[in-house]
Formats: C-alpha cells, sequence, structure tokens
C-alpha cells in the first residue's frame, strides 16, 4: 500500500486551518457573549425607562418606524457561526483526504480518531445549538484542546494501519464511537454549565466575576435538557459501538469479551451514562445529582481515550483506539 504525500500533506493543511478558523471563531463567540451581557444590562435599563427612541418614535402619528439594525453582538455571532461551518467544512476534508492518502479508513491511530470525534462534536453542536447559541463559547473550548493534543501529543504520519486493523469492522465500530464521543461532549460541556448555572441561578449575577458569566447562559432547565437530549442520542450508538466492537473481537481474537482494559472502561463508561439516564428519569434526582452522574461519564470518556489508550497496556494499545 503506497501512501499519497501530496494528499496527505494537504490532509495536514486542512486540519491546521480548521484549528486556527475554530480559534478564530472562538474569540468572536466569546466577544459576543461579553457583548451581550452589557445588552441585557442596557435592554433593562431602557424598559426601565418605558421604552427607547425606537418606541418614542413608533408613537409618532404619521411616521413609520425604522428596523433597528443588528447589534454588535449580533454580527460578531454571525461571523463566529459563520466560521464555525467553514472550519467544520475543512476538518471533514482533512479526514476524507486522510482516507484517500492511505487507501483505508482514516481512524487507524489516536491523532484520526479525535479529529472524528471533534468533527462529530461540532457538527452536533450546529444542530444542537441552533437555540442556545451563547453556548459556543464554552463548548469550543474542549474541542480546541483535544484538537491541539491530536496535533502535537497524538499526531501520527500518514501511513497503513496493523494487520489487526485491516477488517470491515474498523469503519463500522470506530465511527459510531468517535460520533457518539463527539455527542457525549456536547452532553458533557451541558451538564458542567448546567451545575454551574444551579450554583449561580437567575436574579445572581452581580454577585462577583463568576456571577456575571453566568448571566447570559440559558436556564438551568434548558441547560439540562440539552443535556439529556444529547445523551439519548449518543447512548445507543455508544451501546451498539460496543456490541459491534465485541462481534469484531470474537472474529479477531476468538472471544466476544475479554476484560481488556479497553473493553472494561467503555463498559463502566456506558453503565454511567446509563445510571445517568435512569437517575435524570427518576424524580429527586433530576437535579444535581443526575447532572453530576453525567459528568462522570464524560470523564470516563476521556480516561478511557487518554490513560487507557497511552498507559495501560492492552489488546488495543497498538493503535490507540476505542
Amino acid at each position: 500500500m503506497t501512501i499519497n504525500e501530496t494528499l496527505a500533506r494537504y490532509s495536514d493543511w486542512s486540519f491546521e486551518s480548521a484549528f486556527a478558523i475554530y480559534a478564530l471563531a472562538t474569540v468572536l463567540l466569546i466577544a459576543r457573549y461579553a457583548s451581550m451581557r452589557a445588552r441585557a444590562v442596557q435592554d433593562r435599563e431602557l424598559v426601565a425607562a418605558g421604552g427607547g427612541a425606537a418606541d418614542a418614535a413608533a408613537r409618532v402619528p404619521g411616521r413609520v418606524a425604522e428596523e433597528p439594525g443588528k447589534t454588535w453582538s449580533e454580527r460578531l455571532g454571525g461571523m463566529g457561526y459563520a466560521l464555525l461551518v467553514v472550519g467544520a467544512v475543512l476538518q471533514v476534508a482533512s479526514i476524507v483526504l486522510r482516507g484517500f492518502a492511505t487507501e483505508r479508513f482514516p481512524l487507524g491511530n489516536m491523532y484520526e480518531f479525535v479529529s472524528m470525534a471533534c468533527a462529530a462534536a461540532v457538527l452536533a453542536g450546529l444542530v444542537a445549538l441552533r437555540k442556545t447559541a451563547d453556548l459556543w463559547a464554552f463548548m469550543m473550548v474542549p474541542v480546541l484542546v483535544l484538537m491541539f493534543l491530536a496535533a502535537t501529543v497524538l499526531y501520527a504520519d500518514a501511513a497503513p494501519v496493523v494487520p489487526a486493523l485491516r477488517s470491515f469492522w474498523l469503519p463500522i465500530h470506530v465511527t459510531i464511537i468517535s460520533v457518539s464521543s463527539g455527542i457525549f461532549l456536547v452532553s458533557g460541556v451541558a451538564s458542567l454549565l448546567f451545575l454551574y448555572r444551579m450554583k449561580h441561578p437567575a436574579g445572581d449575577e452581580g454577585t462577583g466575576a463568576f456571577g456575571k458569566i453566568a448571566q447570559r447562559l440559558p436556564d438551568a432547565e434548558t441547560l439540562d435538557r440539552l443535556a439529556y437530549k444529547s445523551t439519548i442520542v449518543a447512548f445507543p450508538l455508544f451501546g451498539a459501538g460496543i456490541i459491534l466492537g465485541a462481534i469484531w473481537a470474537e472474529a479477531a481474537w476468538g472471544r466476544f469479551w475479554g476484560w481488556d482494559p479497553k473493553e472494561t472502561v467503555s463498559f463502566i463508561a456506558w453503565v454511567i451514562y446509563a445510571a445517568y439516564l435512569h437517575a435524570r428519569a427518576t424524580s429527586g434526582w433530576r437535579d444535581t445529582k443526575a447532572a453530576w452522574i453525567n459528568v462522570a461519564g464524560f470523564v470516563a470518556m476521556l480516561f478511557n481515550l487518554f490513560i487507557i489508550n497511552m498507559v495501560v497496556s492492552g489488546l488495543h494499545s497498538y493503535a490507540g483506539l476505542t
């Protein structure tokens, strides 16, 4: 199997460009978040004063009120969102180009897995955060951290995979796991922000910097619902990925389950997310208790990705894959 060095280089450039665009988008979205806080205070002042100049003009007989232009925060948000779409296209392009360069499915090492998971997180965010755009400033931070680690610590040159991964199960099993991991990232961030919002409820925005940061977050119910719906989507995908991995293990190693460290921690993470869904539907656990379980599941996923792949030796150590 030959490696197309030109396509591999284009893939790396696409990944690096996506990272740079994501970083710029994050700066714009953070600026939007900050300016919207100031705008909210201004709006409250206008309401308290009985409206603004625009309302007064609208009340003048025979005069047509002009449509207000976009605020600075809305412009920043629009530019940031557009950059997110461009970055997502470039990241998907980098994955596709890596596949053509290596003539295999581009999930043969941890660099490629993390890239796929981050792309899934951004694409899931573009769907799930349409009505809660204020969360982008927070969700892109872990995405950028993971992409930075992928491009530095986890980076691997384009190369053929080891013989054990030359199977039609690779694109099926690993794609499902990586996509579900990306969606779990959205859920984990939403639960963390839910816990933060519960600590700084509405009306508590003026109590220091942390309260002010929470000012423009959606209400706790919206954040909790986002975490729950994201987990509802990711959980069956992750479970299917584990089952398909067991079928692949039987074909490759002659047994469905051997309590390999990767298998064990994946099963633990699945159980934690199952406990979260059960707790979320149980009266008395729907507040912070269920959210903490969801955060524990996300931590287990990160532990499985980094510690198990990079520190613990097991049957999955050859590729650093889920």
